[in-house]
């Protein structure tokens, strides 16, 4: 596949998703295929070649820049709204291909509201997403979970929190647990405005078949079980433990 045929290929993703109101997935593709367009129109010597690229920029370019400030006035309305349904055995979906466009420098808080970060895969679950929390967002200062006991794994759990603690203020990061017994809902609320509300919560990967298959370790190849996500956005978003 050649550099045009690739920027085409992800420039065609972006109007799929466009088509289906999925606007920041979108966004994203329209710039990944603009900016392969316009580093192949630096080198290109054929006129010809360089006015089709060109049209094709300028196409391109309007449209996200028209997404833009879709995205932007929705936001300001409180209207926004946008919905992922992953399908039973889908792959793909890491918590980086699913929201990890919206994890970068403004990001100073994060807050995870989950019930069940109690087992052992679960808590692996909560730490990956801790891992891409720090990677992606150079400005954060802390991590709030809250989630619920189990009187079996209540010891373990608290040994993984502080474990996790310890390690997360090596980044400056300050992680605080809270618990609650009668907490249903299951989001993640990012300083910026932006929440992130997962039907099934962290949990929605199939486990792998075995411990030396695709998928143990990078969750993008993980199957996983059917779930809906809604991504909306508040200009009220408050830290509620400081």
């Amino acid at each position: 596949m050649n550099i045009e045929s690739a920027a085409i290929n992800i420039l065609k993703r972006g109007v799929e998703l466009d088509s289906k109101k999925r606007y920041t997935e979108a966004l994203v593709c329209y710039q990944e295929g603009l900016q392969i367009l316009v580093d192949k129109i630096k080198g290109e010597s054929d006129d010809k070649v360089k006015t089709y690229l060109r049209k094709k920029i300028e196409e391109y370019m309007n449209r996200a820049e028209k997404i833009k400030q879709l995205i932007l006035q929705q936001k300001e309305n409180g209207q926004f709204h946008e919905q992922i349904q992953i399908h039973n055995n889908s792959t793909g979906h890491s918590y980086k291909a699913l929201f990890g466009r919206f994890l970068d420098e403004d990001i100073q808080y994060v807050i995870v509201e989950d019930p069940y970060i109690r087992s052992f895969h679960q808590g692996q679950n909560f730490l990956r997403l801790c891992e891409l929390f720090v990677k992606s967002c150079t400005n954060l200062r802390s991590i709030q979970l809250t989630t619920s006991r189990d009187s079996k794994s209540e010891g373990d759990q608290n040994n993984w929190f502080t474990s996790l603690s310890n390690d997360l203020v090596k980044y400056n990061v300050q992680f605080i647990v809270n618990y609650s017994e009668t907490l249903h809902d299951r989001q993640i609320i990012l300083s910026s405005g932006w929440i992130i509300k997962i039907g099934r919560g962290l949990d929605y990967f199939k486990p792998p078949e075995n411990k030396f298959c695709l998928g143990v370790y990078d969750m993008d190849l993980r199957q996983c079980h059917e779930t809906t996500v809604d991504i909306i956005h508040s200009k009220n978003i408050k830290l509620s433990n400081g």
